[in-house]
């Protein structure tokens, strides 16, 4: 008789048999018995998670002469047939492979034709996700309205890839991720009904490993009870799969955190030597750190002996959560890299030097250490007397807090001494620059730093580059941001919005501007200036 693998063996037969999806059986099993079901479903989610198997189960549901409750009775003549595959009403198809259009055509034929011996004729579609767009344009009409007798069940792991006119035209089923401890039981089950002998914590490992999949935790069971031993360990599981020991990876990782790279990378090299799968290495290595990070937190951990746990506590103190995170964070991005390199020992050889540095792991644990000391030192009142500072510098400190009563009555005087529109040099200029500086507009302040100004009439102020008006400039002070900012200065200053007009005037003398400081200038320019003159000047004007 031909060998049957497990997970095939095993494969759920009724509803009641699902692990992990009760919701998605509960409510199709209530359409069974109520008698409303139907004509297209679409199953989603996961691989290993049971798609598969539930339209399997409900393709004899609906068409059992003898249904229980929902479930098939898998003994009638009906369901006999279509679990030995023999009854052709029912069609499993493969997407993946029978994606084109002449394949939905022969669908679209067939569909006319009433089923031989059950009650419906079923489609079962996998992956249906790999049809070609001809080929769901070809389903889309027998998809909508379907003869009474046929049913359609669609399964993919990529539901984002179906056209939302095949999507709209099923009744969608989402599959979960079956839990960790829901995995257990069912691999439980199994192994007492074939005789494997295995530990508890080597069951809890392959239910990690299969990561909420099913069919991959019991292809995992296989493997491990094809090995001639006693009783399968968890040592037994990491070496089918690939994983280095706990040992390993325990020494690695207090090397990390010792930012000893000779012992890290001599780890690294025995792993690379036994020819591991690198990217398991480094998936092991997060899982372990997060395993130190979870005890730092909470003081538990599982899936490890108590000299183990020992281990991962005194590992856990020797750094600080953020220290921690920080290294997560640092193999994730490694993971990631060598998934597409081609050169995996190089990127992970470098990955582990980058991860001893004390550079890369310090820069946040100084922080907390400075932090930590004033918080010491204002707390204990003694702040000032150890900050290493002098007399002068303390004075400094005093006036610049001073500063703020100061700017109020400077900025009182500055909003009296408002400037005639004569043309005149405009004084409260240089104090508007001295406010953007004040309010931390440091770009917009030294744009402007070296800049004269002058009103002309009510509401438009010339400003003159002396030493020309840059293309930098000009991305700066078109900014929105900036423009912003520089007319809540001229309201501040001035007292009122401003239309401002810049002016390139290199080449003009700057001694013109001195003079029109001291008396009024009939021109609305500096005297000897003309802006329109040979200068060839660009005038931009914002508002």
């Amino acid at each position: 008789m031909a060998y049957t693998a497990l997970y095939r063996k095993f494969r759920p037969l009724t509803f009641d048999d699902m692990v992990g999806q009760e919701y998605n059986t509960k409510t199709l099993k209530n359409q069974i018995i109520s008698g409303r079901v139907g004509h297209a479903y679409l199953f989603s989610g996961v691989r290993g998670t049971g798609k598969t198997s539930t339209a399997k189960i409900m393709a004899r549901a609906i068409n059992c002469l003898n249904p229980q409750n929902g479930n098939p009775c898998n003994e009638c003549e009906i369901c006999k047939e279509i679990l030995d595959g023999s009854l052709t009403d029912i069609v499993e198809m493969d997407a993946a492979s029978n994606n084109s259009v002449d394949d939905i055509r022969i669908i679209r034929e067939e569909v006319n034709f009433l089923p031989t011996k059950a009650k419906y004729r079923v489609y079962i579609i996998d992956e249906v996700h790999m049809l070609s767009s001809g080929a769901f344009n070809a389903l889309l009409k027998t998809l909508e309205e379907p003869p009474e007798h046929v049913k359609f069940i669609l399964a993919t792991t990529e539901p984002q890839k179906l056209p939302t006119t095949i999507l709209s035209r099923c009744q969608r089923f989402d599959y979960k991720k079956i839990s960790n401890s829901d995995i257990v039981k069912r691999l439980n089950i199994i192994c007492k009904e074939s005789n494997i002998n295995i530990t508890e914590e080597a069951l809890n490992l392959i239910a990690i490993l299969s990561e909420g999949a099913m069919r991959d935790a019991i292809s995992i069971l296989e493997r491990c009870s094809q090995e001639e031993t006693e009783q399968i360990e968890i040592s037994k599981v990491k070496n089918l799969v690939g994983l280095p020991s706990t040992d390993i990876i325990s020494k690695l990782t207090d090397a990390i955190f010792e930012h000893d790279k000779i012992e890290a990378l001599n780890q690294t090299q025995k792993v690379i030597d036994d020819g591991k799968d690198l990217y398991n290495f480094v998936w092991e290595i997060i899982k372990y750190i997060k395993d130190v990070l979870l005890f730092k937190a909470t003081g538990k951990v599982d899936l490890y002996s108590e000299e183990e746990k020992d281990r991962i506590k005194e590992i856990s103190e020797k750094a600080s959560k953020d220290k921690i995170l920080n290294i997560i964070y640092l193999f994730s991005d490694l993971e990631r890299d060598i998934k597409w390199s081609t050169q995996k020992t190089i990127m992970l050889q470098t990955g582990i030097i980058k991860a001893c540095s004390k550079e890369n792991n310090n820069g946040i644990e100084d922080l907390e250490k400075r932090i930590n000391e004033l918080e010491e030192k204002i707390s204990s009142g003694n702040f000032n007397s150890n900050l290493s500072t002098t007399d002068n510098s303390r004075n400094s400190v005093s006036k610049e807090n001073s500063k703020p009563i100061q700017k109020n009555d400077d900025e009182k005087k500055e909003n009296d001494s408002r400037i005639n529109p004569n043309g005149e040099t405009l004084g409260a200029w240089q104090r508007v620059i001295d406010y953007l500086k004040r309010s931390g507009k440091i770009r917009l302040f030294t744009c402007l730093a070296n800049t004269k100004a002058k009103q002309v009439g009510d509401m438009i102020i010339e400003v003159y580059f002396l030493n020309g008006l840059t293309a930098f400039n000009k991305t700066i002070l078109e900014d929105s941001i900036n423009k912003n900012d520089l007319n809540q200065a001229l309201v501040k200053i001035l007292g009122k919005e401003m239309h401002v007009k810049y002016i390139d005037a290199k080449g003009a003398s700057s001694s013109a501007f001195k003079e029109s400081e001291t008396k009024e200038n009939e021109n609305s320019t500096p005297a000897g200036y003309n802006p329109m003159g040979d200068l060839g000047i660009d005038i931009n004007i914002f508002d």
